[in-house]
């Protein structure tokens, strides 16, 4: 363990210690889990300025810090483990990577609700076969509410996710970058410094547990993994809609996608392609609506390059939904939004009204225009995805926080077929049931 070191943000960064290896979790037990460390103050005022400077108009997006490493950041799983090519290695040669997603998973009403998610989370590290286990987390945006208080950080991070023994990536939501008008705190200050350091140190954020902040390039990067690339975006900080690209942050995230698509399409790359990001380019009622110029922006570039994503994830929208895009040329591509990770929900419909019958249709086929069919969703529960990756096949897996430890049966699930990129059914693996039977059937022979 080194000595105590400052972030670039400034002489008035809080002190951090620098170790030369990722800590990931810490359990042991809390003093009372029911309870925050930091009580969440009030944050009317300051949204009632927010609500008045936008009838002023006078909201925008906000510029963020360049990443390191453009025009494409990068990122590996074998550095966020710290070197460790052994265990990326061992990923391969067992056939199959799985990992978490989850997003608006700060809260601020107390820990209850997001401690479900995770306590649940956490389960599935319990399995009898190695390649079952999960990897990594991605969260989906929204990590802190409601102003990246650095403040919040040990109650809605580093203490619900103390028992969580992987590493934690984050793609930036808008409540990550959204400043206070009440404060003079710099977007994304928090953020980076708890998930872009530039090595494995302990932030002051951590409040006493030695979870090692993430070494993100930048607040967009691409992060490759065994069977699995993930290209992630910032959607700015905006109410609605997501915005990557304009001309008051730049297209710095266009050139990116367009050098990260064109390095899949150079590589020949054939494992799972996934996008990233926190608003959602299709939702079903609730709030938050349609991000209609970013998805625009991002398909431009797909259709250019000639690369489409295998899945899209996304948060923002305080519940579940799941969607298939049909394109022209019959490719089905999953968009799954899944923000419900702890933050309050948000009902799909108004109170009084019948709930929505799924499958059915959002968009219809045209002209330049795909299908959209909403397939699935879950707005009266928390959850979090788990995806299994393999040569062939990603599946991506719902599972709400209800159902408990003791239950591995998602409520939904989705499998993409990475060949012909359309929807397929999912090959099961042999978990020693098989063989169990079949012994026990020997054993009842006469």
């Amino acid at each position: 363990m080194a000595g105590t070191g400052r972030k670039r943000a400034g002489k008035d960064a809080p002190p951090t210690r620098r170790l030369a290896q990722p800590v990931f979790a810490q359990p042991e037990p809390t003093a009372d889990p029911t309870l925050f460390r930091v009580r969440h103050g009030s944050d009317t005022p300051a949204y009632k300025k927010i609500d008045q400077l936008n009838r002023e108009h006078k909201i925008a997006p906000l510029p963020f810090p360049a990443p390191r490493g453009l025009p494409e950041p990068r990122l590996t799983l074998t550095e966020v483990l710290g070197g460790k090519a052994s265990k990326t290695r061992a990923i391969t040669a067992g056939g199959q990577l799985v990992f978490h997603a989850t997003g608006d998973c700060g809260s601020t009403r107390g820990p209850a609700t997001q401690n479900l998610v995770t306590d649940k989370m956490v389960a599935d590290f319990t399995e009898t076969t190695a390649s079952e286990l999960p990897q990594f987390a991605l969260l989906l945006g929204d990590i802190v509410y409601s102003f990246d208080e650095p403040q919040y950080y040990y109650d809605q991070f580093y203490d619900p996710y103390r028992d969580y023994p992987a590493p934690i990536l984050a793609v930036a939501g808008n409540h990550d970058g959204m400043v206070s008008p009440l404060t003079h705190a710099r977007s994304l200050a928090a953020f980076e410094r708890n998930f872009c350091a530039s090595g494995f140190v302990v932030t002051h954020e951590a409040g006493g547990l030695s979870r090692t902040a993430q070494i993100q390039p930048g607040v967009f990067f691409t992060f490759d993994a065994p069977f699995v690339r993930i290209l992630t975006l910032y959607s700015n900080t905006l109410e609605d809609p997501g915005v990557i690209a304009n001309a008051t942050i730049g297209s710095s995230q266009l050139a990116y996608l367009r050098a990260a698509l064109g390095r899949v399409k150079s590589e020949g790359y054939g494992g799972a392609l996934l996008l990233a990001h926190h608003h959602p380019p299709y939702t079903a009622g609730g709030t938050h609506g349609w991000s209609i110029d970013m998805q625009a922006q991002i398909d431009a570039i797909c259709a250019s390059v000639g690369v489409w994503p295998h899945a899209v994830l996304c948060g923002h929208a305080h519940n579940y939904q799941r969607f298939t895009r049909t394109r022209a040329s019959g490719e089905e591509i999953p968009y799954v939004v899944c923000g419900n990770g702890g933050h309050n929900l948000v009902s799909l419909t108004k109170p009084g009204a019948p709930a929505l019958r799924v499958p059915q249709i959002i968009q219809s086929a045209g002209s330049g225009v795909d299908q959209i069919v909403l397939e699935n969703y879950d707005c009266t529960d928390y959850g979090y995805l788990r995806l299994t990756v393999t040569a062939t096949q990603l599946r991506i897996e719902y599972h709400p926080a209800s159902d408990g430890g003791g239950a591995k049966t998602p409520d939904d699930a989705v499998t993409v077929d990475l060949a012909s990129r359309r929807l397929a059914q999912f090959s099961a693996r042999d978990l020693g049931w098989a063989r169990a039977a079949q012994a026990v059937r020997r054993a009842r022979k006469p």
